[in-house]
């Protein structure tokens, strides 16, 4: 668990780093809504985790390259933005969840509509019985 310290720091960043990810002219990062879903920071300050949830998601892994490229300027424009000790890292992640959820959320719908048929169909056969 962060420190409130840490906490706000990692808040800073995550408005930060969103607000500079679209001045990123790099087309491989510009391949849809890209919004940083948590960010986490080591307690020195050295190193610092971004998880980045993508809609629209073409190519991962030329995202996590253009993403690599530009970390530089990421790192130097958050520097300026915060005034920091030390400027960290950046480590990026693109987190899948919200696909995930998404993914199983229709699997349960379609589970749903299988059943809700299968119901119509035996209260069928039960009217045809009578």
């Amino acid at each position: 668990m962060p420190t409130n310290k840490l906490q706000r720091i990692n808040e800073d960043i995550q408005r930060t780093l969103s607000a500079l990810l679209r001045e990123v002219k790099d087309l491989r990062v510009q391949q849809g809504m890209l919004s940083i879903v948590a960010v986490e920071t080591t307690p020195d300050l050295k190193f610092c985790k971004v998880y980045l949830s993508v809609l629209g998601l073409e190519d991962e892994k030329g995202l996590n390259q253009g993403l690599k490229s530009a970390s530089g300027y990421l790192r130097r424009a958050l520097g300026q933005a915060l005034s920091l000790r030390h400027t960290p890292e950046l480590i990026f992640k693109v987190d899948k969840s919200m696909e995930y959820g998404a993914r199983m959320s229709k699997l349960l719908q379609d589970l749903g509509t299988v059943e809700l048929s299968e119901e119509a169909l035996d209260a069928g056969d039960d009217e045809a019985d009578e």
